[in-house]
C-alpha cells in the first residue's frame, strides 16, 4: 500500500503505475478516450483530475482507491 498524501505523490504513482505495466501514454489515453497531450498532463499535474477521471484511471490502470483514517485516528484537515 501506498499512502499518497500530496498531488505530487499521486502523480508519481499513476505514471510509475503505467511504466510498470508497461503502457505508454498513448495506449491508457485511448483507453481513457483522452489525447497523450491530456493524460501527460494528467500525471505532471493530478489536480486538475476529476474524481470521475480519478477514478477511470485508477481503473484502466489496474489501481483501487482505499479510503482509510490515519494511524492512531487523528485526522488532520489542511486546506
Amino acid at each position: 500500500m501506498h499512502p499518497i498524501k500530496t498531488s505530487i505523490q499521486l502523480g508519481a504513482h499513476l505514471s510509475g503505475r503505467r511504466k510498470q505495466l508497461k503502457l505508454s501514454q498513448t495506449d491508457v489515453a485511448s483507453r481513457l478516450g483522452l489525447s497523450q497531450n491530456r493524460l501527460s498532463e494528467l500525471e505532471s499535474r493530478p489536480e486538475t483530475l476529476t474524481v470521475e477521471q480519478l477514478l477511470a484511471l485508477l481503473n484502466a490502470l489496474g489501481v483501487e482507491m482505499i479510503l482509510r483514517d490515519p494511524a492512531g485516528g487523528k485526522t488532520k484537515v489542511e486546506w
